[in-house]
């Protein structure tokens, strides 16, 4: 089965060879081909080019008159198997209540634990498969998901479990990370030591014996996982070869950008608070930034220094952070959008950090996150826009015409 796109008036993120990511100056370098086609074979990218060179014919054609096409979103950070959700924290806040004042209060990511916790798995399934139809709709072709809800053994397997049957019904790639290490349950909240080994001795062992996650995470924040908890975390993970993809720097700058490179993390996210020390630290090494803005947007909380780590030569990725708590959407154009309008990044450098950065922030460099041939055929294509720099111009409008993951359309 060949579909062939024709007429697109601009196709974005062009890429020749399978670059694996942008950094630096390179990030407002986008490749595009104006009056362009674009031929899928089998759900994967075949030939793309000028409308001069278009092949005679395939089993299907598609006119993109006045369109524009680009690869869909990569959002390598998000939490979207929960269970309800926490709009009365959300008044709470805005009544003056900070998070950790609600955190303090049995609120945050307690509370949707104990949610998470009476809801039976099916149930939790079927309202976290809701909101990965969405932000497939909202132009994401590629997601990472976290546990991290659950905070006993048995709840945690179950939100893993949830991610596996989300990736075997859905058709497009999907991460899992191990997230036990998001808050300390009530019951050891004068235990700490006791809950850290529990994730170390029970739940890292049975996550590995049924091949429930690619990825380990841990929040590594005052209040919540130290520096030294983080490095015991990841260590023991290491032995079942759990890839780290760290929460750091978030509402302090504790060590923990540092201790996540010392693990050969694949990316450190948040980062809305980060000093000189932080970017030296991720010069040269293979650790992806990954910025949140929404969450920001929703916490009223700093956004990260965009440009202080581009111009330092650095690569970064934006995502989602989707989660009933401090960022209850997923729609990566908003977050596009935010990028632009609150921390300073060009449309080239927020379409790069959402597409291919965020493609290698879930190791997704080979699949997805640019148009490259042999690549998944996962692909916007916009309605009738002037310019690509009118997606997050145009912050408010859904400016989606149809999204095609592997070639069909959604």
């Amino acid at each position: 089965m060949t579909t062939l796109f024709i007429n697109i008036k601009e196709l974005i993120q062009i890429r020749e060879t399978s670059t694996q990511k942008v950094s630096g100056a390179s990030m407002n370098i986008l490749p595009t081909i104006k009056n362009a086609f674009l031929l899928v074979e089998n759900g994967i990218i075949t030939d793309y080019g000028s409308m001069k060179k278009v092949p005679a014919s395939a089993d299907k054609t598609v006119d993109c008159t006045g369109k524009m096409m680009l690869p869909t979103w990569c959002d390598s950070h998000t939490h979207i198997v929960y269970a309800g959700n926490r709009e009365q924290e959300f008044v709470d806040r805005i009544n003056g209540l900070s998070y950790e004042e609600i955190a303090n209060r049995g609120g945050g990511i307690v509370n949707s634990a104990k949610k998470l916790q009476e809801t039976p798995e099916e149930e939790l399934y079927q309202q976290s498969a809701k909101r990965l139809e969405e932000v497939i709709a909202l132009g994401t072709g590629a997601v990472e998901i976290k546990s991290g809800y659950g905070l006993t053994v048995d709840a945690e397997l179950k939100m893993l479990r949830v991610i596996k049957k989300l990736r075997e019904n859905y058709n497009i790639p999907i991460k899992a990370t191990f997230l036990g290490a998001h808050a300390f349950p009530t019951e050891y909240k004068n235990n700490k030591e006791g809950y850290i080994n529990l994730i170390i001795e029970e739940m890292l062992p049975k996550v590995a014996e049924e091949n429930l996650a690619d990825f380990v995470d841990a929040f590594c924040e005052t209040g919540y996982f130290s520096v030294e908890d983080t490095d015991r975390i990841l260590t023991a993970a290491q032995q079942y070869g759990l890839t780290p993809k760290v929460h750091v720097n978030q509402f302090t700058t504790i060590g923990g950008v540092q201790v996540s490179i010392k693990h050969n993390a694949l990316s450190v996210d948040h980062l809305e608070v980060m000093n000189t020390e932080d970017i030296e630290a991720l010069k040269g090494t293979q650790t992806m930034p990954v910025a949140l803005p929404s969450c920001s947007y929703f916490l009223s909380i700093p956004y990260t220094p965009a440009r202080d780590i581009m111009n330092a030569g650095l690569p970064l990725a934006l995502a989602t952070d989707y989660n009933p708590g401090s960022t209850p959407s997923g729609n990566m154009n908003f977050v596009v959008a935010t990028a632009c309008i609150k921390m300073k990044m060009t449309p080239e450098e927020a379409i790069n950090a959402a597409t291919i950065n965020g493609a290698y922030a879930m190791n997704l460099s080979d699949e997805v996150g640019s148009i490259t041939k042999g690549k998944k055929a996962n692909l916007i294509l916009t309605k009738e826009i002037p310019s690509y720099g009118f997606l997050p111009y145009s912050f408010g409008s859904n400016l989606i015409d149809s999204v095609f993951i592997n070639g069909k359309e959604v």
